[in-house]
């Protein structure tokens, strides 16, 4: 049986509490994780050490995405499938500067992140009910998706080079260059001087921006409605 705080007879720890917060909103956890890493992108992206910091803030987000992903009706087993290749790529390219290993990276890192924004949308659609973290589970996934179309990105350029381009012509984006992209198509306002110039990079754009427009008429639009509906029961 559950007991409130105020039932206990000794006041719970922060530790115990950070617990049960992660237990109960693994969806929030993981949103701050993904904001946190994009905020500290430019102070890190230029830095020796930097791409370190910013593989293992990634990594960080991968093992919570795991959390979460355990909380929704997709398979654990799966999502751990697809989780250890993901950061051992990701370990491995921070010591070997080869191009196959770097497309594996990317490869297994967007697969994963496309696996956890199928998992948390599912968790959304579960029941008519909208609890407060699958209100947190939306911001979750779309930054999910965020991620995962950028590393998609980086993807086609190590396979295709100069797919993209900006204001000093086509050339190697960056990966906050590219997530800012991915934000600018996912959000469909369109505010970037990163675009595509390959046909390749142009036909996964489409997509990601066909995807932003249904996750927002699907996703928001049902939580939005069921929100309205349980306010009037």
């Amino acid at each position: 049986m559950t007991s409130t705080w105020e039932e206990l007879r000794e006041p719970p720890s922060t530790w115990e509490r950070w617990k049960a917060t992660l237990r109960k909103q693994p969806s929030a956890m993981l949103l701050g994780v993904q904001i946190l890493v994009i905020l500290l992108l430019p102070f890190l992206q230029d830095l020796d050490w930097g791409r370190a910091v910013i593989s293992l803030l990634s990594l960080s987000a991968v093992s919570i995405a795991v959390f979460t992903v355990r909380s929704t009706p997709a398979l654990t087993w799966l999502s751990a499938t697809l989780a250890l290749p993901a950061a051992g790529f990701e370990v491995w390219s921070l010591f070997v500067d080869a191009g196959t290993v770097l497309i594996l990276a990317h490869a297994a890192l967007a697969v994963f992140y496309f696996y956890t924004a199928y998992a948390l949308i599912s968790y959304m659609f579960e029941d008519s009910w909208v609890t407060k973290d699958e209100l947190f589970a939306v911001g979750a996934a779309f930054t999910v998706l965020l991620f995962a179309f950028a590393y998609v990105f980086l993807l086609i350029q190590e396979i295709w080079p100069s797919s993209f381009t900006s204001v000093d012509g086509p050339g190697r984006r960056t990966f906050l260059e590219l997530l800012y992209f991915s934000g600018a198509n996912l959000t469909s306002v369109g505010l970037s001087d990163v675009g595509p110039v390959r046909p390749q990079a142009r036909a996964v754009v489409t997509v990601e921006q066909l995807g932003g427009v249904l996750y927002v008429a699907m996703v928001i639009s049902r939580l939005v409605a069921l929100t309205v509906i349980r306010a009037r029961q």
